[in-house]
């Protein structure tokens, strides 16, 4: 196993600088790779591949589109028999199909998905233009790996344990929360949470 610093940037440009001052402080290219992190839902795109098939705030989500789509179904079916005799029997059926579509909406928003925050959310690894280094080397140190992440303004810095193969990180999983050492995001979620006891 390879200790990996990576840093995820979401501006091109601080990635591509983070690697330039890699490189002049000796990073060898067979011990840097970069790549792309896409949106959750899109992590099939990747090499590595994995993904969930749905956020786990959307359990349930079916069940209550169906009811609701029974319920709005019948009050549109109500308000069309009672313009039918302006509307003669399509207005039944518009109403009903009407109904039915606005209440599978309702149904689906606001009886089947989880408006709270999920489990884990803060950890989730955002999309982004991730360069990961392999420090086994030892030159420059993983501490200056990081110190120069930082530096470009790295949205997260992260340091973890995995198989480097051929200059890539081999065994990267886009849906695991990332180990952060450092990086904007972990000093938010340090300013957030509260002084120890």
């Amino acid at each position: 196993m390879a200790t990996i610093i990576a840093g995820g940037f979401d501006v091109v440009t601080d990635a591509d600088g983070a690697i330039e001052r890699l490189r002049q402080a000796g990073v060898l290219e067979d011990d840097l790779c970069t790549f792309r992190v896409n949106p959750a839902g899109e992590h099939h795109e990747l090499p590595a591949g994995g993904d969930r098939d749905e956020s786990p705030g959307a359990k349930g989500a079916g069940k209550g589109a169906g009811k609701g789509a029974v319920i709005g179904g019948v009050a549109g079916a109500a308000a069309g028999a009672a313009a039918s005799p302006v509307l003669g029997p399509i207005g039944i059926a518009a109403g009903a199909a009407a109904g039915a579509y606005a209440g599978s909406l309702v149904g689906a928003m606001g009886g089947g998905v989880s408006q709270e925050p999920q489990p884990g959310h803060e950890t989730a690894r955002p999309a982004e233009m991730l360069v990961a280094v392999n420090v086994d080397s030892g030159n420059p140190s993983a501490e200056d790996v990081a110190r120069i992440f930082e530096e470009c303004n790295a949205r997260q810095v992260e340091r973890t344990e995995g198989r480097w193969e051929n200059g890539e990180w081999a065994d990267f999983d886009p849906i695991s929360p990332p180990q952060l050492i450092g990086g904007r995001d972990a000093r938010e979620a340090q300013r957030r949470s509260p002084p120890p006891r």
